[in-house]
């Protein structure tokens, strides 16, 4: 077993807490309470009865209890919700000497439903007098200090649970990113993009360059893989004659963890046939500002640190810069660096103080100087366009420069938000670029895939937004973890 670190003291005062919450349990029993009822049924929520306050309503609200004020006879409570909360004015004689019995033994983080009618009180606080009381849950531990909330980051992303009951800000950020994700999927719709759905379990994956999952199916036999992306699939249906289509997927890549990655993310993918990439970023430029002016009060975000300093504004005022891979790499680099030879470049790396290992290739320390002094650098929007074509094998390659491909790269923050392609439909030539990419791994080029190309594919823009990332951005969280509910942990020693 893990040795317990917390103080003998505070494990002492935790014990006694659980054994009174336990009596509790026992008293609510022996008065023939059921402290885990069942259904009741509401008329509003805290919160919402709270904002459209009106005198000498009847209501029914239920919540959890999360603040409680002991006046003797009468009592104070907060009823909250994930929304926010409502005072509860509780007096023994108007519930009545059975009721309030059972209403002695409730602590902070029971949840009970509450029957009666809204007033104000002498300080002009919205308040409902409870008529009828019913336990719904009672709970037997005690929550986190409503001063403290959750600070250990372990409990904080271990126990989402905790985190949510007591940090509003976490509250505000899963309820920000309910509703943007919802937005983007009535934004693309109104557009006349249609969502569709695809496999996550894939005979070959493919998409993108990451490790994937594995798994093995008893019944057909055979292994599979958790997707990666879900692009190939996406694209049959462009095959199919389906001209604008969108997913909001899960993908899987069995890769590090760090602040900006989890091996199990969500991600927006959207096809519009007869577009190109110029029109994709122009749809995502728009579609991040609408979120931005709804949900974030302009188009300026702060990103404060944990004293509420603001330590960075990203401006995400339009139109956001447009900039060849080949200029930014050489704004960082020298002029003279798409000239060099590799040896050239290499020691340019040591003298830019960018790390880069022996067996790089050409167009991989390029993208290292790329990632290191232009990426990690750019706070701003910037769309880094065409970019070399080894790096993205699925896009159509540029008309006026063989080497790069008409894609763009969406930067914010120091982190790739979306990339935007043309394309590719000519089947022979993306045959030829996945066997490139492949190598002597023949076996993982879905054959499928290209059979569907060569029924002729039509000429489209595609993208893919990271929305763990774009969340993070928007709300200013720093880790992937503050926006993911439920976040890669490794397992606790047991």
């Amino acid at each position: 077993m893990p040795e317990n670190t917390e103080p003998v003291e505070q494990q002492e005062d935790l014990s006694e807490l659980l054994r009174v919450r336990r009596e509790k349990l026992d008293a609510l029993t022996e008065l023939g309470v059921d402290a885990f009822g069942g259904k009741f049924e509401t008329t509003h929520e805290p919160a919402a009865l709270r904002a459209d306050f009106a005198e000498e309503q009847s209501v029914r609200i239920a919540g959890r209890i999360t603040a409680l004020r002991d006046m003797g006879k009468s009592n104070f409570l907060d009823l909250s919700s994930i929304h926010g909360r409502i005072q509860v004015f509780v007096n023994q004689k108007a519930i009545g000497d059975d009721q309030w019995a059972a209403y002695k033994q409730l602590d902070i983080g029971d949840w009970i439903g509450v029957e009666g009618e809204t007033f104000t009180t002498k300080v002009g606080e919205p308040s409902v007098k409870a008529l009828k009381v019913t336990v719904l849950s009672k709970s037997l531990r005690p929550l986190p200090s409503k001063w403290h909330g959750v600070v250990d980051p372990e409990i904080k992303y271990r126990q989402r649970y905790l985190d949510l009951v007591s940090n509003e800000r976490s509250r505000e950020v899963f309820l920000l990113r309910a509703k943007m994700i919802s937005e983007m999927r009535r934004y693309l719709e109104q557009r006349g993009f249609l969502e569709v759905e695809t496999p996550m379990l894939q005979d070959v994956p493919g998409g993108a360059a990451a490790q994937p999952f594995e798994t093995y199916h008893n019944a057909l036999g055979m292994d599979l893989y958790m997707r990666i992306a879900p692009e190939l699939y996406l694209k049959r249906l462009l095959v199919g004659g389906f001209d604008k289509v969108f997913e909001l997927n899960r993908n899987f890549r069995n890769e590090g963890i760090s602040r900006r990655h989890n091996p199990e993310f969500t991600m927006l993918e959207a096809y519009w046939a007869y577009a190109d990439f110029e029109q994709m970023a122009d749809l995502v430029e728009s579609m991040i500002c609408h979120l931005a002016e709804t949900y974030c009060g302009g188009l300026k975000i702060d990103h404060k640190n944990a004293e509420g300093e603001v330590t960075k504004t990203i401006n995400l005022s339009r139109p956001w810069r447009r900039a060849p891979y080949k200029e930014l790499v050489a704004e960082a680099a020298g002029d003279d660096w798409w000239t060099l030879s590799i040896d050239e470049k290499k020691a340019r790396c040591g003298e830019l103080k960018v790390e880069i290992s022996p067996e790089m290739e050409e167009h991989e320390i390029s993208q290292q100087v790329f990632e290191k002094l232009v990426e990690e650098k750019a706070i701003d929007p910037i769309f880094v366009t065409h970019v070399s074509k080894e790096l993205v094998p699925l896009a159509k390659q540029n008309a006026e420069d063989e080497s790069v491909v008409d894609v763009y790269e969406l930067i914010i923050n120091g982190a790739e938000i979306s990339p935007g392609y043309s394309e590719l439909n000519d089947p022979i030539i993306q045959r030829q670029r996945l066997e490139e990419q492949a190598g002597e791994e023949v076996q993982k080029i879905d054959e499928d895939f290209l059979q569907a190309l060569e029924y002729g594919m039509p000429p489209a823009g595609g993208i893919g937004i990271g929305i763990d990332r774009l969340i993070m951005m928007l709300t200013g969280a720093e880790s992937i973890r503050d926006v993911v509910l439920f976040p890669q942990l490794k397992r606790k020693d047991s």
